[in-house]
């Protein structure tokens, strides 16, 4: 085994036993994809694509318990909407089932147990693991009188001491049991974190990790060291939660007499208050923002700037510009806020760069009932005022239908009841004898009114925008109007009228 990580370039930090670098992206199927798992996804992609490398997908759904039915491809489906491509792995194909592609397969962890159990026995043989027969009563008790004693929660390495005649009489009765890693004492574990720089762990602060379960399911520790080892993973990046591990990974490596590849732990994604990113302060799950219509670029490139930062002020970034920028040693140490108001503005700046077409497209399914041509109209007035696509929904009910409003809201806070009604007569007069209908043709229409009749803005553009739009917050009247046609608008404006001559 070569010990240490001899570096051949600053720039990848490749190692010098790996031919090639090689990433991958391990999610559990216990839900959605998280935001914080596709930015690891994405700086796994990055960093890999940029070094002519393999980005791999490895489903670990060895906890049973926890397992969501379908997450896998919920999973699956929300990576390749995002546009990230990966060499191995899960595939969605035609069939109900999943496909999978590539050399170092099985890549489901469900399927490679036999493959665990096989490796766990030589650790067993040369005393790097050991069984343990401690009930789960035993363990609460321990673990609730280092609580009181305020100690650090490990197992006390009881079955350790364990003769081999005590050992093979348990396994013969069927005892329930585990197996452990056999943590070496007296030992500093050290290693170099690509973003956090040298790391010393003390091998007493090493917990004898349970390496597979009483069910026969490996852990995380045992099962993902075997797949990364298997599959020539050369950097692992994860998040920080997995920083306090990476000993255990480390011995794991060593006991077997493999290389080790390079870490890299990501910051942890906070909320606006500093605390954990989670759901109950918003959504945190990719499908939700899709689903909302978030642009799968918009997300991508708002969160490959939580936490990674290029090397000027620019903010916009394309997938394939990010694989050119993208370097992990100018990712951060520290969390990396989530702000939903930057998203936002993100989001704003890739849906007014959508072609009209295509965003006449993507709205469609918010208002499956609108015709096409007026969903395009709608959507001229109304892009640069959404966050995202669902909002369209709602904003466009203005156009769709006039909702009944109060008399009294034609009435602008500066204005008088007279000058209010004066102003809407005289804008259904003159605009009814409009030649062109457009919204420049409509404005300079409401503005000769003003000029003409010694009326203020107030007096003339308030009660229009609030008669064909039945709100007192809404686009401008002339951009109204040009969506609503000249037959609809006059309509509304006549409605209007009434609705003044009622007021006394």
């Amino acid at each position: 085994m070569k010990h240490g990580i001899n570096p051949l370039s600053r720039k990848t930090g490749m190692c010098q036993y790996y031919n090639m670098i090689k990433t991958r992206f391990a999610p559990s199927p216990t839900g959605y994809l998280h935001i914080g798992g596709l930015r690891t996804a994405l700086y796994s992609y990055l960093f890999a694509k940029q070094n002519r490398g393999k980005f791999i997908l490895r489903i670990e759904d060895t906890d049973q318990s926890r397992a969501v039915p379908g997450a896998e491809k919920q999973l699956i489906e929300a990576l390749q909407k995002m546009g990230l491509k990966w060499h191995e792995g899960p595939i969605m194909d035609k069939t109900p089932s999943l496909a999978e592609k590539g050399q170092n397969g099985p890549y489901f962890q469900s399927k490679r147990l036999k493959i665990y159990q096989e490796y766990v026995q030589k650790l067993l043989a040369n005393g790097n693991a050991y069984y343990c027969f401690c009930s789960t009563g035993r363990l609460a008790d321990l673990r609730e009188k280092q609580q009181a004693e305020k100690l650090p929660s490990k197992y006390d390495g009881c079955c350790r001491k364990l003769t081999e005649s005590e050992i093979k009489t348990k396994l013969e009765t069927g005892d329930p049991k585990v197996i452990r890693l056999k943590v070496p004492e007296n030992r500093e574990v050290v290693f170099t974190d690509l973003i956090r720089g040298e790391v010393k762990i003390s091998s007493a602060e090493i917990d004898d990790q349970v390496l597979i379960k009483s069910d026969g399911y490996p852990t995380y520790h045992l099962a993902n060291v075997i797949d990364d080892h298997l599959m020539n993973i050369s950097h692992v990046i994860r998040g920080e939660e997995w920083l306090p591990s990476t000993p255990k990974h480390i011995l794991l490596y060593e006991f077997f007499g493999w290389n080790v590849p390079r870490f890299a732990h990501l910051p942890l994604l906070l909320n606006k208050d500093k605390s954990k990113l989670s759901k109950r302060q918003g959504d945190v799950a990719v499908e939700d923002y899709l689903d909302k219509g978030y642009l799968p670029e918009a997300l991508l490139n708002y969160v490959a700037l939580l936490g990674w930062h290029p090397s000027n002020n620019r903010e916009i970034f394309t997938l394939k510009q990010l694989v050119k920028e993208f370097k992990l040693e100018r990712v951060q140490k520290a969390g990396a806020v989530f702000d939903p108001e930057k998203l936002n503005w993100f989001n704003c700046h890739y849906i007014s760069q959508k072609k009209d077409s295509e965003l006449v497209k993507l709205c469609k399914k918010f208002l499956p009932n609108v015709d096409k041509k007026l969903l395009a109209k709608i959507l001229n007035v109304e892009k640069e005022r959404i966050n995202y696509l669902s909002e369209i929904g709602e904003r466009a009910q203005l156009f769709i239908n006039l909702s009944d409003y109060d008399k009294g809201e034609l009435v602008f806070k500066k204005s008088n009841l007279f000058n209010t009604k004066k102003s809407l007569q005289l804008t259904l007069l003159n605009l009814s004898g409009l030649k062109k209908w457009s919204r420049d043709k409509i404005k300079s229409a409401l503005s000769k009114i003003v000029a003409d009749n010694h009326l203020t803005n107030g007096d003339v553009f308030w009660p229009a925008r609030v008669a064909v739009s039945g709100l007192i917050s809404s686009p401008p009247p002339e951009e109204i109007m040009e969506v609503l046609g000249k037959e609809e608008s006059l309509n509304r404006l006549k409605l209007a009228v009434d609705k003044m001559s009622e007021l006394s």
